[in-house]
């Protein structure tokens, strides 16, 4: 290890103390020093492109469609960092990515254009902060995604972090996760509206409780083989009832059936939904219990008793609430746009006289003083914990009700006090063709065009709506689960490409909160996409029952409806300039695409 490596383990965060942690930052340290190594042994020439594609990708390293650059994925495990995490970020986004972050459907933070030669000081610096990239990408179990308002709202059967945490650290650089079949999700969700998508994941986890001989019991009821991508798939309701010290048995025994009887040889049909498909339930359900069994009587994995301080945002003593008084002073005059931020961004807790703060992060997209500025607040006047939510999203909790003007202040004064968090001007977006090897379109640039078209709607039901979009049919954007959805694709015209994005209409949650996907419509060119949503948005309006939720209304009118009402948009019969190009683009149209890593 170099002497400014040595360094940075001197001057870490969260020092390692405990056995358990000095082993966990040995472990660490010496992993991003043997992918030093094999970065070496490829910028030689000793190493193949395939060879090291595969020990990059475990550490969360990605290619990207501009040579010489690479995209490092940090995971956040159950979507939980303390003050002092997000200002490292901060830190890490100003030393090594130009001062950019960018926050994922999936809770990680993502940086872009980093130099290979870079990538291990990058990693050391995260892991100062208990943070690491470790399995971020690769046929590994993903980062454990938690509930962002656990522990907070009423509506909560209870707190899912310690679970969260528990499964995330046991498959943590574990032989049975080292090389599946292909990657493999897993949430936890502490409200009945599952707000953590359980039917989209590989195991999805929400909360319940039953009484047992007259005590209460906590539990998990257990969905599997859930997932997106071209070809998508609700989940299977595996448990009613899984008692909470059983989740990282129960989730071990569906591991083992995908790690044995996944397809390894065709990457399109390798994620645990095909299992389910080309077995059948009953045997699916039959295997895993042979290997849960096996387990009990024999162990497995072993279960995590603790984690180390720092890893998911857990610390063994939690900061003392903020006081407010580093918060600036600020007019108490009326204000309009405090009262519209106060209605959509700031929820009151089930802890009387605090509030939970959702920080709105356009598209995902954070600069490194902004992510300091945020760290800081959430200090001055919060719990010292940030929580990321699937909605590309911040969340500040424990914030004082008289302090919410001062907080709203400090916000603006960063540039993070858009009020309309989680509706239709707060649209979820993947990086797209801006960085993507995969994506067909720029993604964040539609988004960018979409909130200038619908934004400040005037029907209340309307800006409850939300858009996601993805640049290609692997769903990063989650393009299946919004009220109107976005993946892009591609025609030819008249012999000259043009960029398209399919439609699609009322994904999200059903009457019991459970997620349903979208219906897909047809495809309509990138520059007519904004128009097609205005359509289809009108229509709502002036057709819509009294009550009516969007997805009722879109099942009731079924899809032939918006293929009629969009027909014209589809195929236009008169072509412009900009018809031949993406969103933010001056020059035409050119489908490119490199060698397939998915980043969903």
């Amino acid at each position: 290890m170099s002497i400014e490596n040595m360094e940075i383990l001197e001057s870490s965060v969260y020092p390692a103390v405990t056995p358990q942690e000095k082993e966990y930052d040995k472990t660490v340290r010496e992993d991003i020093e043997q992918f030093r190594a094999h970065a070496w042994k490829y910028q030689a020439g000793e190493l193949s492109d395939d060879d090291f594609r595969a020990q990059r990708l475990r550490r969360g390293v990605y290619s990207q469609r501009q040579p010489g650059v690479h995209m490092i994925r940090t995971k956040v495990p159950g979507g939980t960092l303390t003050a002092a995490q997000l200002r490292q970020l901060g830190q890490v986004a100003d030393v090594f990515a130009e001062g950019k972050g960018h926050l994922t459907t999936r809770q990680n933070m993502q940086y872009h254009f980093i130099p290979l030669p870079k990538v291990a000081d990058l990693l050391h610096m995260l892991a100062d902060a208990r943070l690491t990239t470790r399995e971020a990408c690769y046929n590994t179990v993903r980062n454990v995604t938690g509930d962002s308002m656990a522990g907070i709202l009423p509506d909560e059967v209870f707190d899912v972090r310690p679970y969260a945490r528990q499964v995330a650290y046991a498959f943590l650089h574990q032989e049975l996760t080292d090389s599946m079949p292909r990657k493999f999700k897993i949430s936890f969700s502490g409200s009945p509206k599952d707000r953590m998508i359980a039917a989209i994941h590989d195991v999805g986890a929400v909360a319940v409780t039953r009484v047992e001989n007259g005590v209460e019991r906590k539990g998990f009821r257990i969905y599997i083989g859930g997932g997106l991508g071209p070809m998508p798939n609700e989940a299977h309701l595996l448990d009613e009832f899984l008692p909470v010290e059983l989740i990282v048995q129960r989730t071990e025994a569906v591991i083992r059936l995908f790690n044995k009887h996944g397809n390894r040889k065709n990457r399109n049909k390798a994620r645990l939904k095909f299992v389910l498909k080309e077995r059948g339930w009953d045997w699916v359900k039959e295997t895993i219990e042979a290997e849960y069994a096996d387990i009990l009587a024999n162990g497995g994995v072993p279960v995590p008793t603790e984690v180390p301080e720092g890893f998911g945002g857990f610390v063994s003593q939690p900061p003392a609430l903020g006081n407010g008084a580093a918060l600036p002073v600020v007019n108490k005059a009326s204000d309009p746009e405090y009262d519209r931020w106060l209605e959509t961004n700031v929820a009151e807790q089930k802890q009387p006289g605090y509030a939970a703060v959702t920080v709105l992060v356009p598209q995902g997209n954070m600069t490194g003083e902004q992510m300091r500025g945020v760290a800081k607040l959430a200090e001055d006047t919060g719990d010292g914990m940030i929580r990321v939510t699937i909605e590309q999203n911040l969340v500040m909790a424990f914030v004082p009700l008289a302090n919410l003007p001062r907080v709203y202040s400090a916000l603006k004064m960063i540039g993070l006090g858009l009020a309309g968090a989680n509706e239709i001007d707060d649209m979820v977006t993947c990086p797209g063709a801006y960085s993507c090897n995969l994506a067909l379109t720029k993604t964040m640039n539609l988004g960018a065009a979409m909130v200038d078209a619908l934004k400040n709607h005037p029907d209340q039901q309307v800006r409850k709506l939300q858009i996601r979009a993805s640049g290609c049919p692997n769903s990063c954007g989650q393009h299946w689960t919004g009220d109107i959805g976005f993946y892009g694709n591609a025609r030819k015209i008249g012999g000259k490409e043009v960029p398209y994005y399919q439609l699609l209409l009322g994904g999200g949650p059903d009457s019991q909160g459970i997620v349903r996907f979208g219906l897909a419509i047809q495809s309509v060119p990138a520059r007519l996409a904004p128009t097609a949503a205005r359509r289809v948005i009108d229509h709502y309006v002036a057709n819509r029952l009294e009550g009516e939720k969007f997805r009722d209304y879109v099942l009731r009118h079924k899809v032939e409806t918006f293929r009629a009402l969009t027909a014209d948009l589809a195929k236009p019969s008169e072509m412009f300039t900009e018809i031949y190009q993406d969103w933010g683009d001056s020059e035409a149209f050119s489908l490119q695409l490199g060698r397939g890593e998915c980043a969903s």
